[in-house]
């Protein structure tokens, strides 16, 4: 499923998802895949499950992240001239 995040609680390491005109789907850290928080308005994919508490997200994973990958060696690639006078 996908949904957008509706709140986010950093002291409780949880939050709530969007559910349409039912009740929130709960979302806690220990469920997020690659990231420690969610941001508000971000969008998500989920599994969603029930529990004692209600509608539960698991296996969370943010969506549109654009991961760049930098090489660890800026220069990679770049050839260095060597210094001298040109004529």
């Amino acid at each position: 499923m996908q949904t957008v995040v509706k709140k986010w609680f950093r002291d409780k390491a949880s939050g709530l998802l969007e559910n349409g005109g039912g009740p929130d789907i709960i979302v806690r850290k220990t469920d997020l895949v690659n990231c420690q928080f969610l941001k508000v308005g971000a969008t998500v994919q989920f599994e969603c499950h029930l529990d004692k508490q209600g509608l539960v997200a698991k296996r969370v994973k943010l969506l549109g992240q654009n991961k760049v990958n930098i090489p660890k060696n800026k220069n990679c690639g770049v050839k260095k001239s060597p210094f001298g006078v040109m004529t």
